[in-house]
């Protein structure tokens, strides 16, 4: 019995003995294969040895892009020629009239129908095709190439064009250290498309369409800036030279310079806080120069309501430039003017020529919205006003960056005058926190009652220095 299982054991011996020996081979290859993917960069993510590896496909996308560029190029080819024979056959239709066994009126609905509902269209599929940016696979080693965002969103020539970054003409970098200009337009312009390509299709250096009133609502709803237009704005017919400076301040200019066909009213006689069918709500009377002129220089029983007087006299001689941001016709302007301060006020035409009246008074008007950041350079501005149009309607995270961005503007030293804000009772200590977050000096705070619910704030803060 002993003799006659020694063969068996010894096979059994001799196969494990195998198996082991074979696993650690195994092994050893796996560990062999491992170290070689891994000095090849696979566990990196190295761009260069996927392409080297796989060629010009673009591993972000997940497309081949030769193959997709030369099927498009086919399609391409293959719309040129269809239209090519379209064309040919409205030409040979033309010439051979008498050979066409149908009447005149037939055949002018038919060539219409061929114009109207095949060559056109198919043109247009054509162009739009022609116009898709696609990424060049041979640019990939450019450093420098990056392709243009919204390019493929829109189909209007103009839009393309101005988005399109800008070669510098020498192929060198220019004075701001860039190889390329690039004009920019407001990300929400892409949830605006058919606005925006209607507001940038034009025939250029024809006159412009009288369509102020949908940029400014392109503007408001967040594409903002627009881009620019080669085409030519559109003035009164009647324009009149303005007043002199020493009588534009305090006049109500001449109707004629404004062009109405966008206001309910045709004149500023008609702008009257009487008359409630005018067409804006904001500034009640600001058109009317006589009431115009108390403002912040005649006592009022409000203790929220400051004189310019007393705020210049805070800093003598250092108030020079200033900004006021809110909705008027520059009567805060006219009279720091006359304090020999040069003030720029914001404007929009919420229903009412309010830009224009700024400027024909021999003022400037400064046509931004809140969503735009103050085209400005940091701490210049000796003194920002604001009154009429930040309330407590504002969120407050809108108003936060607003007021960082009033700060960066303003200069040490500098002045925020906030001039009658007006919110719920219940909401006060939020928007005063808003104020008083960048620890300015107080010269002036007033909080006065504006009906049972509502409270007025006035406050006069100064920038500290921070000098860092």
């Amino acid at each position: 019995m002993k003799n006659s299982c020694l063969p068996k054991c010894g096979f059994k011996r001799v196969m494990a003995w195998f198996q082991i020996l074979l696993g650690l081979l195994v092994i050893f290859v796996s560990l062999l294969s491992l170290f070689s993917f891994y000095k090849a960069g696979f566990f990196l993510r190295n761009e260069d040895i996927c392409h080297h590896f796989y060629g010009m496909r673009d591993f972000n996308s997940g497309f081949d892009l030769k193959a997709l560029s030369d099927r498009v190029d086919e399609v391409l080819n293959k719309l040129d020629s269809l239209q090519e024979k379209l064309e040919s056959k409205v030409q040979q239709m033309e010439k051979n009239k008498d050979a066409l066994a149908i009447s005149n009126i037939t055949k002018l609905e038919y060539k219409k129908y061929l114009e109207d509902e095949v060559i056109r269209p198919l043109y247009s599929a054509h162009i739009a095709l022609r116009q898709i940016r696609l990424p060049k696979s041979e640019g990939i080693g450019n450093s420098t190439f990056k392709e243009v965002p919204l390019i493929n969103t829109f189909i209007i020539e103009e839009i393309r064009k101005y988005i399109t970054p800008k070669e510098n003409r020498v192929r060198k970098v220019n004075i701001y250290g860039s190889e390329r200009v690039h004009n920019t337009i407001g990300h929400a312009c892409v949830l605006y498309k058919t606005e925006l390509e209607e507001y940038m299709d034009y025939d250029i250096g024809s006159y412009c369409k009288d369509d102020w009133n949908m940029a400014q609502k392109l503007m408001i709803s967040g594409c903002d800036p627009l881009p620019r237009r080669r085409c030519l704005t559109r003035a009164s017919k009647v324009y009149q030279k303005p007043y002199p400076i020493n009588e534009s301040l305090w006049r109500l200019p001449d109707h004629r310079n404004v062009r109405w066909s966008n206001y309910r009213c045709r004149n500023f006689e008609c702008l009257s806080s009487k008359n409630p069918q005018r067409g804006y709500s904001k500034c009640t009377g600001c058109f009317e120069m006589e009431k115009e002129k108390l403002k912040w220089v005649t006592n009022t029983t409000l203790t929220t309501d400051f004189l310019i007087s007393d705020i210049l006299a805070i800093k003598p001689g250092e108030i020079r430039i200033g900004l006021d941001f809110g909705v008027g016709t520059g009567t805060f302007a006219a009279r720091m003017r006359e304090n020999n301060v040069t003030i720029i006020t914001t404007a929009l035409n919420l229903g009412a020529p309010f830009n224009e009246m700024i400027a024909l008074r021999g003022l400037v008007p400064l046509y931004v919205t809140l969503n735009q950041r103050l085209p400005f350079f940091d701490n210049t501005m000796d003194l920002i006003h604001t009154t009429g149009f930040l309330d407590g309607w504002i969120d407050l995270v809108l108003m936060d960056f607003i007021m960082f961005d009033w700060d960066r503007v303003l200069r040490p030293g500098g002045l925020l005058w906030i001039d009658r804000f007006f919110c719920n009772r219940k909401d006060l200590d939020d928007y005063m926190y808003m104020f008083l977050q960048f620890r300015y000096k107080k010269h002036k705070w007033a909080i006065a009652p504006k009906s049972d619910s509502e409270v007025y704030l006035s406050a006069v803060l100064e920038k500290p220095p921070r000098a860092i």
